[in-house]
């Protein structure tokens, strides 16, 4: 039986809502911010399906993701059907000009190893390593607004 681990984090972003929806929603960019995925690409039969590949040093995963729930501006859901086990939530919230990114984020991994990992390193090396991502996410926001001016 497999044990699910849940991060969630978050990041404030000095842009526009609609810019940093246009931005996230564009998931064959999301290697340009987040470390360890390697590639996204969208299949073209079915836009609502996509093939991730999450590449390390030591590791190798990938899986295909379904979205389940896209409301614009608000959040994006998903969950694998194949590959890497993984499900999840980017929320969106509208601060008058600025945005919170609210990334959330679970995997499965066997039971007991999960147990053994998740109390060692496995969930604060996941969990530091998605709140880098979303940084370097804000970073990017306000990289692509600054070439845009």
């Amino acid at each position: 039986m497999a044990e699910w681990l849940e991060h969630s984090v978050q990041v404030e972003v000095p842009v526009p809502i609609e810019e940093v929806w246009k931005l996230w929603s564009d998931l064959e960019q999301m290697p340009r911010w987040m470390q360890w995925i390697d590639s996204v690409h969208i299949l073209e039969d079915d836009p609502s399906l996509s093939r991730w590949r999450l590449a390390s040093r030591s590791f190798e995963f990938s899986w295909l993701s379904r979205m389940l729930r896209v409301i614009p501006h608000q959040i994006i859901q998903w969950e694998s059907v194949d590959g890497l086990p993984n499900r999840g939530a980017v929320r969106f919230y509208d601060r008058h000009g600025d945005s919170i990114v609210r990334l959330t984020v679970a995997y499965a991994i066997p039971g007991i190893v999960g147990k053994l990992m998740d109390n060692l390193f496995l969930g604060r090396v996941v969990e530091s390593t998605i709140q880098a991502d979303m940084d370097r996410f804000r970073e990017y926001a306000l990289n692509h607004r600054a070439s845009q001016s």
